[in-house]
């Protein structure tokens, strides 16, 4: 038997590897664009930046110390120049795969960092697997600008996966209306008509704002905004406002809204505030061929009806008002019922300059009284 030559006996001595073998190894140095392996080998094995991950311009020291272990995947036994091409990404990708198959029959939700915002969508990265989520399946609502999710943690689920055409989608909209459609049901087991919410003003329209109550959107009709008279919602009201609301109605899913709080109201003692023959200040706020309404206080108006504005003729208000004037008149006429209360000025104007009859009299008298006066 030949005796074997110390070069032959150390070369026996290291283990055998092949393309494609996972192998565990030590870290014995690492650089920012490399790590170096002792996998046991002859040789030592590298693994290079982009071997290592998918993320771009990465400092592998930051994230590799020296004396970790470490499996990886053998790309080439020599690389041409006596040492083992290894790969990490490949080998975390392969069982990554694995792992998102789990995920996706379970319906198991994830949770992974944004890596990359792109036109149609986002894409996140689980165990060195990309996914990809649809713009319209980032949220529940419309979103003009995906850039805001770049490096943010996001939960999702996998409703597509194919790793042979490298096709996985996840879907996070649907966590989010589930979420939503649970505190939908929490909120309508709890509110009733009257009840006193605080909420969020979420969207502001000509006809009113819709309130996010927590679960549920409310309609704060503009009618409802105040028991004075509201022209513009978009002037009183602004996206993120804090209101104070109680509801007024719920049908079915639909919630309806006011902040005419009863305590509030302005007709409250208006029997008394507004009796007839009261005279009382306000402002002109808007004018008609037959009149003009003035505001007593808001959510009170009163006609001041044309033919009171004066006891002369008057064609129109506006011939003699103007919007945002301030008048002071007598009420003539007060109808709580029908919320109607009637104006006069010309009920403050002195009488006609006619004299009463007993001034005419003692006019008469006194004139008779006095002595004539001759003419030169």
């Amino acid at each position: 038997m030949s005796e074997l030559s110390f070069e032959q006996m150390l070369e026996e001595s290291f283990k055998t590897i092949r393309n494609g073998e996972v192998v565990e190894g030590t870290v014995i140095d690492v650089k920012p664009d490399e790590i170096i392996l002792n996998i046991g080998y002859k040789s030592d094995g590298i693994i290079t930046r982009n071997e290592y991950t998918n993320e771009p311009n990465v400092d592998l020291t930051t994230v590799v110390s020296v004396g970790d272990t470490m499996e990886s995947k053998v790309l080439k036994v020599n690389d041409g120049e006596g040492q083992v091409l290894l790969t990490y990404k490949r080998l975390a990708a392969e069982r990554g795969s694995k792992r998102l198959e789990e995920a996706f029959n379970a319906q198991e939700v994830l949770t992974a960092k944004v890596v990359q915002v792109l036109e149609g969508g986002l894409s996140v990265v689980v165990d060195e697997t990309r996914i990809f989520i649809p713009a319209s399946l980032v949220s529940d609502t419309y979103e003009k600008d995906l850039g805001k999710y770049k490096d943010q943690e996001i939960e999702f689920v996998i409703t597509e996966f194919n790793p042979r055409r490298r096709r996985i989608i996840g879907d996070r909209k649907q966590l989010l209306m589930a979420a939503k459609e649970e505190l939908q049901r929490e909120l309508f087991a709890r509110i009733n008509v009257g009840d006193v919410l605080e909420g969020t003003v979420k969207n502001v329209t000509d006809f009113g704002a819709f309130i996010d109550l927590g679960g549920a959107d409310g309609l704060l009709h503009i009618s409802e905004m105040s028991w004075g008279r509201v022209e513009n919602p978009k002037k009183v009201f602004k996206v993120g406002d804090v209101v104070k609301v109680f509801i007024k109605d719920i049908n079915e899913r639909k919630i309806a809204l006011s902040m005419k709080f009863e305590d509030e109201n302005p007709w409250k003692d208006a029997a008394e505030k507004y009796a007839v023959g009261t005279v009382i200040k306000g402002i002109v706020a808007r004018m008609t061929d037959f009149g003009a309404f003035v505001e007593l206080a808001p959510g009170v108006d009163a006609l001041l009806h044309v033919s009171q504005i004066s006891k002369e003729h008057v064609e129109k208000p506006a011939d003699v008002l103007k919007i945002g004037q301030e008048i002071e008149a007598k009420i003539v006429d007060f109808n709580e019922e029908e919320k109607k209360i009637s104006l006069s000025l010309k009920a403050m104007l002195a009488p006609a300059d006619e004299p009463a009859a007993e001034e005419v009299t003692e006019s008469a008298e006194d004139a008779a009284d006095e002595p004539a006066v001759e003419e030169e």
